[in-house]
Formats: C-alpha cells, sequence, structure tokens
C-alpha cells in the first residue's frame, strides 16, 4: 500500500482504541468467517473477545460496570472491526439495544441488567420491531401485549429479529392500546425486556431464516406470552417515543460501520491495483480502474464528515435526526460504489472466496435496505427538512 494511501486516510481520532480493536481483529482473519459462513454459524468466539475487552459495553455508564464512552468512541470501534475485514453487525446491537433500558427504564432495571450486560454475563443484541406485514411502518404493528394481573399477555410475530438465537434477552415493541383508541398512531406502543432463555418453548418461538449472508437473523413467534409487568420500560403506551434515541443510535453506528467496509475495499483495491500488472504496466495505471477507486474514497471522505457531526449531536443531546439519516445513506452508498470498484478492480478473483471481495460486497448491499431503505431517508428529508407534503 502507498504511503500517500495512508497519509490520506481518515484523521484516526480515538487512535488508542483502534488500535486495540484491530490488534482482537488480526486473530480473526478470512477463514474464519469463511468457515461461519459455511455453518451459518455466529461469531462467539469474536463477541466475546470484544464484550471482555469492554468495547460492546462502550457506551453503558461506569457506575454500571461500563466504559461511559461517547457515541463516537462507539462508532470508532465498529468502523475499525469492519476496516479490519471482520463483521461488526453480529456485535453492534449490544451497543445501541441498551439505550432504551439505560434511558427509560427504572433504576432497579438498569442495576439488575447493566453491569450484567457490560460484563458480558447477559446478551442483549436482540431488537423486536419489525413485522411481517408492516414492515417499516412501526406504528402499524400488530404484536399486542394485554395486560393480566402482574403479567402482559403477547401474541404477534416479529421477523428480522437479529441474533434472537444467540441473545439472552430481547427488547419488545409491542401495541398495548388498539390503534383505532388511540389519538396519534405513536401512541399505544410499549417497551419490554423479554428474557429469551426463559420463555423459549413458553409461549414463545424462534426460526432462523435462511438469507443471502449469514447475519444470524430469525423471525419470533409470541403465543400468549407471559411477560412479567416489572419487565416494561417506562410508561405504558409511550414505548415509540422511547425508541427514537435507540434508533438514531443505530443509524449512526451502521453508517459508520458502512464506512469501515468502504475504507476495507479502497484499501484492498487500491493495493491490487497497484501490484496486478498486465500489459506491462500495473493496471492502477488505468483511467477505468483508478477513477472509480478515487471516486468513491472520496464520497466515503464525505459521508464521514456527516456521521461525525451526527454523532456529535447525539452525544450533545441535540436533534439529530436529519444527520442520523443522512449519515446512514451517504455512507450506504459510498461503501456500495468502493465495493463495486472493487469487484471490478479485482476482475474475475473478486469471485474467488480466498479474497473475502465478494463475501464483504454481498454484506455491503444490505446497507441501504436496513436498519432504514434509502427511500424512506428520502422521505424523511423531503418531509422533516425541506418541508415537502408526506410522501407516504
Amino acid at each position: 500500500m502507498s504511503d500517500a494511501l495512508t497519509t490520506l486516510e481518515i484523521g484516526e481520532d480515538y487512535p488508542e482504541l483502534r488500535e486495540s480493536v484491530r490488534r482482537i481483529c488480526a486473530g480473526y482473519p478470512g477463514p474464519y468467517w469463511q468457515k461461519l459462513e459455511e455453518t451459518d454459524g455466529y461469531p462467539t468466539a469474536f463477541v466475546d473477545e470484544l464484550t471482555a475487552a469492554g468495547f460492546l459495553g462502550a457506551l453503558i455508564p461506569e457506575e454500571y460496570g461500563g466504559s461511559g464512552l461517547p457515541l463516537r468512541a462507539a462508532a470508532v470501534i465498529l468502523e475499525e472491526i469492519n476496516a479490519s475485514g471482520c463483521v461488526a453487525s453480529q456485535g453492534h446491537a449490544q451497543m445501541y439495544i441498551m439505550g432504551t433500558l439505560l434511558r427509560h427504564g427504572s433504576e432497579e432495571q438498569k442495576r439488575r441488567y447493566l453491569p450484567e450486560i457490560a460484563a458480558g454475563r447477559l446478551r442483549l443484541q436482540a431488537f423486536g420491531v419489525t413485522e411481517p406485514t408492516s414492515g417499516s411502518d412501526t406504528t402499524k404493528l400488530k404484536t399486542r401485549a394485554v395486560r393480566d394481573g402482574d403479567h402482559y399477555v403477547v401474541t404477534g410475530q416479529k421477523v428480522w429479529t437479529s441474533r434472537a438465537l444467540h441473545s439472552d434477552m430481547m427488547l419488545l415493541l409491542a401495541r398495548t392500546t388498539p390503534a383505532d383508541q388511540v389519538a396519534k398512531r405513536t401512541e399505544g406502543l410499549s417497551v419490554f425486556l423479554v428474557d429469551l432463555r426463559e420463555h423459549r418453548g413458553q409461549g414463545l418461538e424462534i426460526r432462523p431464516i435462511k438469507a443471502m449472508i449469514n447475519h444470524n437473523t430469525t423471525e419470533v413467534f409470541f403465543d400468549n406470552l407471559r411477560v412479567p409487568a416489572e419487565n416494561l420500560i417506562g410508561e405504558e403506551g409511550r414505548g415509540f417515543r422511547y425508541i427514537l434515541d435507540g434508533m438514531n443510535a443505530e443509524r449512526i453506528l451502521v453508517a459508520t460501520e458502512a464506512l469501515g467496509d468502504g475504507r476495507w475495499f479502497i484499501r484492498k483495491a487500491t493495493q491490487y491495483a497497484n501490484d496486478r500488472v498486465v500489459f506491462g504496466r500495473p493496471i492502477g495505471a488505468n483511467q477505468g480502474v483508478q477513477f472509480p477507486i478515487a471516486r468513491a474514497w472520496a464520497e466515503l471522505e464525505a459521508a464521514d464528515m456527516v456521521c461525525r457531526r451526527a454523532a456529535a449531536l447525539f452525544d450533545a443531546g441535540r436533534d439529530c435526526g436529519a444527520d442520523a439519516n443522512i449519515a446512514k445513506l451517504l455512507a450506504s452508498e459510498a461503501a456500495w460504489h468502493a465495493g463495486e470498484a472493487a469487484m471490478q478492480t479485482f476482475g474475475g478473483f473478486s469471485y474467488a472466496k480466498e479474497y473475502e471481495i465478494e463475501r464483504k460486497w454481498r454484506e455491503t448491499r444490505l446497507y441501504q435496505i436496513a436498519p432504514i431503505s434509502t427511500n424512506l431517508v428520502l422521505a424523511y428529508v423531503g418531509q422533516h427538512v425541506l418541508g415537502m407534503p408526506r410522501s407516504y
């Protein structure tokens, strides 16, 4: 790799943190991830090592056993994981899901669960929101939670609930008041902590979903599942408001993960373009190879600035909805363009699993779909930033 590229890489805030992440990632090279894909396995060893190092508890305050770091530091951790060729998505939820508990849970709930999560003795990796019929229209979800004495009885279904088979607990959003009985459709939704270990086979079933990438995603079925009322987070009916902060954090973190993948692609493509000699010269000397890589790098740099601004606004407690969404859009597209450039640069070898390009290429495509699609981001910007009529 050229010294120029190293010099032009992003200004490295949190350099010690980045280096620590890189050291861990060095122990999990491509064959580790390839084997997991072949078996639909979960990277238990990798996630456990990240947890033991305190990285997945980065956002948990020190008083609850975490590191008490800002969102920007958490984003740096995830960026470096992906930039090293590893996969952050199979552990990242441990960072942001707990935000709803931290901000809106009771002190008793926080004392009970957060230290366990920070220590790695408890995994809170699953977030039950999306449903087969409602999709991105969260306020139309049909999963119901009806109060029955000191329990809530939950009935319904969730889909694309990643890591539910590898999580101890799940954060669940369910409707506690029917939609036709609330003034606003964002009302009447509540958030619960569900103990997956206790309830599997007793009103709760988890089924894996075969997908394009090894994302350990599932569908979850609730059949008169009895959840203790003490597991309600905050006030009944205010759950939609409670998860908004978590959604913004998720979008900022996922956007920065996408940047990490994009930087991995740029590094790989640049090195290969410099080393691969065809017709007596490096293929990187050809503008048809060089320019797409250069453009993708420029797009990643621009997206990175928005990611940083979004994180700064979040950490300052200011409204970051627009920046979080825009960061997700720009980073997802920049990473995809970097992946496309790498695919073209490697040519036929991009199809070979040993080069890792095809694996990362498949993973990177998901960013334009989840956790929020590009079109929904554009709809948000059109309506809430530019003041145009609602488009859906």
